[in-house]
């Protein structure tokens, strides 16, 4: 129960697995965040990092900062791979099949949303 989560299966190193997702997506109560501030309510990257920095994290600005940018370019680049997944059902009231609620290019780019982060770290 221990163990972090990672969608690798690559053999432990010494007994420590050698990939740990968060390390590279970001804290999952942070993703998961972004995630739902910008499907449910279609916030801006600034109105996201407003609230992340007002809900009770214990991230900094740059922290927080730093997952955001890293969610926009992995959420937009991956987009294809949502394009082409079979139908499936809708549990809540947000879902991104292609097919319903969510309509996004495959080739959509992330450059918009990252130059607001851009203005907000000047």
């Amino acid at each position: 129960m221990n163990t972090p989560v990672s969608p690798e299966l690559l053999p432990p190193t010494d007994g420590k697995i050698a990939q740990v997702t968060e390390d590279i997506v970001g804290p999952y109560e942070l993703h998961d965040f972004f995630l739902y501030y910008l499907l449910r309510y279609g916030y801006s990257p600034k109105k996201i990092l407003y609230l992340a920095e007002n809900a009770s994290f214990s991230y900094d600005r740059q922290t927080i900062l730093k997952w955001l940018r890293i969610f926009y370019k992995r959420f937009f680049s991956q987009q294809f791979k949502r394009s082409c997944m079979p139908d499936g059902v809708k549990i809540g009231t947000v879902n991104l099949s292609p097919r319903g609620d969510w309509r996004m290019p495959s080739d959509a780019s992330a450059n918009i949303w990252l130059a607001e982060l851009d203005e907000i770290q000047c």
